[in-house]
């Protein structure tokens, strides 16, 4: 059962964290007290029903984190693109949850996803606006073995996919079977596939996206997850980034490919933990894989052919406790041109603060904007768009001292404001400790995008300005805020630009945003800017 409570962030304390952003108070959480299944508790199996099984095989689901968009296969179906030309022929099929949980009619997807190829669809991003796609294309044509990726735009459609490059990837994908799936961050692909020519017995292997668009060369996960003589296949990461299911034939199932699960030890993705098998009713005798979950982890999503409508069908399983990953945050939200109002497509990405590390990446849904990336908990982020000719107001998300709870939802808008002159960027991610003024580490990320702004527009002068909440005089105010705003021109002088495109000015309380009656009010008003004012 969703309830709403109230999700409260570490706040400031009169002039503490000064830059600090107010953080949504309302949030959706579904208490664990109430979904917690006991070890004794009989698990049943729950088929998603007629509008997506049918008499012929359906297989591989792939689930979105909110769970309500599912892509699987449809195996001989007469509306597949080469039914009548190639045997056994896979089709993409897709089906939607609505908000009594109902699914819609499962609907055949046309070209560019269908071709002449086998299909199938491996990962959706957090935000629905992406999914990996097998095979490997050029401007939709089919090159060979790989994997794609695949756009939504603006009309709603897929866009052509484009193959990954991954560095040295024939050399290890000459086998009978191979397949993918991604993190939720979009940074890390895991890979199934025989590097032996002709070698039914699959590995599973990690690539890292390269700062230079390019995937690494495939790196085995090590003889924990790939026994020898074994078949190990159809990988799922779950969104903590640690809790690996994946399929195997190996010695202590319960017949033949059995579903697995390990924890990721290190950083290195070759240690893990024993595997251990999930056991009854998730495993059976006969041939089990294509797991994975929602965000959630409350539910997995299978293909089984116990008890069906036809050879296999799509079922999902609520797990024991024991079974599920750690929870995590999934934030959603919208992209927002600040001047104008209007909704944005365009790039996401989160990093850890303080020492600035991407960890994720993400698009905005170029219709209306919308976003949602999952965050593990124990480390603080900070999140924002990018976009040509716009500088972005980060926000900053604390999660480190926060207990897990559960599954947790945050609603967050970030916001694009246009490089012009007479335009004023908060700074969000500048730090102070109370009553100083001298820079927090976690700030540099912040402030070295002032910097390269500064260099990539050498025509562009701002004023950097500091302001305050009411507590304190006003005397107080105006000394504190003018020595940070100082501050922090000193650091961007620091990194090589001329002291004549700079200028700092401290407000004190003369500049409120709004009322400062509030907790969130006094954290609104305390905050620091540059405003343009040449370029």
């Amino acid at each position: 059962m969703k309830r709403i409570v109230s999700f409260l962030l570490l706040c400031c304390v009169a002039h503490g964290v000064f830059a600090q952003p107010a953080i949504d108070t309302t949030v959706r959480l579904i208490a664990q007290k109430e979904n917690v299944i006991k070890a004794e508790t009989v698990i049943k199996i729950e088929n998603l029903g007629e509008k997506i099984n049918s008499d012929l095989p359906e297989l591989r689901p792939t689930i979105s984190a909110d769970g309500n968009l599912l892509f699987f296969i449809c195996e001989n179906h007469p509306a597949n693109t080469k039914y009548r030309s190639v045997p056994n022929s896979q089709d993409i099929w897709v089906s939607f949850r609505d908000e009594q949980g109902n699914w819609s009619e499962a609907r055949h997807l046309s070209y560019p996803l269908n071709t002449a190829q086998y299909n199938a669809v491996y990962w959706i991003s957090p935000d629905n606006n992406r999914i990996l796609i097998r095979g490997a294309f050029v401007q939709g044509s089919y090159a060979g073995k790989g994997v794609s990726m695949s756009d939504l735009q603006e009309d709603g459609r897929w866009s052509q996919p484009q193959a990954l490059n991954i560095k040295n990837y024939l050399k290890y994908d000459r086998g009978r079977q191979s397949g993918a799936t991604m993190a939720h961050s979009g940074q890390t692909l895991l890979l199934y596939m025989a590097p032996e020519e002709g070698s039914s017995f699959n590995d599973i292997f990690v690539s890292h996206l390269h700062k230079d668009g390019y995937w690494t060369e495939p790196k085995s996960l090590g003889k924990k997850i790939n026994a020898p003589e074994t078949d190990e296949m159809t990988p799922y990461l779950a969104a903590d980034g640690e809790t690996l299911y994946f399929s195997s034939n190996r010695e202590g199932g319960l017949g033949d490919n059995d579903i697995w699960m390990a924890k990721r030890l290190d950083d290195s993705w070759t240690k893990w933990s024993d595997p251990v098998n999930l056991g009854s009713p998730i495993n059976t005798p006969n041939w089990d894989a294509f797991f994975n979950m929602d965000a959630g982890g409350e539910y997995a999503y299978l293909t089984t052919s116990e008890e069906g409508y036809g050879e296999s069908d799509i079922v999902r399983v609520k797990l024991l406790e024991r079974e599920k990953p750690d929870p995590v945050v999934l934030v959603s939200g919208n992209v927002y041109n600040k001047k104008t109002g209007e909704p944005l497509s365009a790039d996401l990405l989160y990093e850890t603060l303080p020492d600035g590390t991407q960890v994720g990446n993400g698009i905005s849904n170029p219709i209306d904007g919308s976003f949602k990336i999952v965050l593990p908990y124990n480390k603080n982020y900070g999140i924002r768009a990018t976009a040509k000719h716009f500088f972005s107001i980060s926000e900053y998300l604390k999660l480190d001292s926060l207990i897990k709870e559960g599954y947790v939802e945050i609603h967050k808008d970030l916001y694009l404001v246009p490089v012009e002159i007479g335009q004023t960027v908060r700074l969000n991610n500048v730090f102070f400790d109370f009553d100083k003024w001298s820079l927090r580490p976690e700030s540099f990320v912040e402030l070295d995008r002032v910097v390269k702004l500064l260099k990539e527009n050498p025509a562009i002068e701002i004023e950097l300005s500091a302001h305050t909440d009411s507590r304190g005089s006003d005397e107080y105010n105006f000394k504190l805020s003018d020595n940070r705003a100082r501050s922090v021109m000193e650091y961007i002088l620091s990194k090589g630009i001329d002291a004549s495109r700079l200028r700092s000015q401290g407000y004190g309380e003369t500049k409120h945003l709004t009322t400062d009656e509030t907790e969130a009010g006094h954290q609104l008003n305390r905050r620091v800017e540059f405003t343009i004012l040449k370029g």
